[in-house]
């Protein structure tokens, strides 16, 4: 039997996977959390052979943070990261923390059944729409995303703090806006550059003219 981790915030998605896996004779989902705080309290009690199975972007932790965190408790166990990215850059900077899939949250149910399986047998499972050996500074491949889907990556906070930084608003100004801290700006904003998967204040602008969040 195959048993299964879910690390996943939206709880509509963590309910359609709990009852799609465990309808499987050869997979079992043994517990889920919904933030990066209640999955860590859980991991001392999960076996090392439990495939965890990942959403990339949680409401209170970074991956890398995440990723961390397990191998020094868990450094073999298996890891198969959800996410609505096709960029390469999130894959190159996972990659040194040994995951065993990336794949896309629009993905087949044929094709995570497969990936599930596949890292299970100790394989390794990458969606074929990521360019794997992309270059990791090909900015062409940092995020394609359906635009529907911005508010599932950003939070409505977020996403105010993007149009603003776009308009060229420094971390003051948009702190004196949005009645925040200076600090919790800069924040949001690092938040934003490590989910878009882009390195600087360019990248953020491309994203947004991209998405059509803000005009050229």
């Amino acid at each position: 039997m195959i048993n299964v981790y879910l690390v996943e915030d939206h709880e509509m998605y963590l309910e359609g996977l709990t009852l799609l896996l465990n309808r499987q004779e050869d997979i079992k989902v043994s517990g889920s959390s919904q933030n990066g705080a209640d999955f860590m309290e859980a991991l001392p009690a999960l076996d090392e052979a439990t495939i965890l199975l990942m959403d990339i972007h949680l409401p209170d932790t970074e991956p890398e943070e995440l990723l961390m965190k397990v191998r020094v408790q868990r450094p073999g166990m298996r890891i198969i990261f959800l996410t609505l990215m096709r960029g390469t850059r999130f894959i190159h900077r996972l990659m040194k923390y040994n995951v065993q899939g990336y794949l896309l949250k629009s993905a087949p149910v044929e094709e995570l059944l497969l990936a599930i399986r596949t890292v299970a047998a100790g394989g390794t499972h990458f969606s074929k729409e990521i360019d794997i050996q992309g270059k990791q500074d090909d900015t062409r491949h940092t995020i394609i995303i359906d635009n529907r889907k911005v508010d599932e990556i950003l939070t409505r906070r977020e996403q105010e703090v993007l149009s603003l930084i776009c308009r060229e608003f420094s971390n003051a100004e948009i702190a004196e806006r949005l009645f925040l801290s200076i600090g919790t700006v800069e924040t949001h904003r690092k938040r934003i550059i490590s989910k878009l998967g882009v390195n600087n204040t360019v990248g953020l602008v491309k994203f947004a003219v991209r998405h059509g969040l803000i005009d050229e």
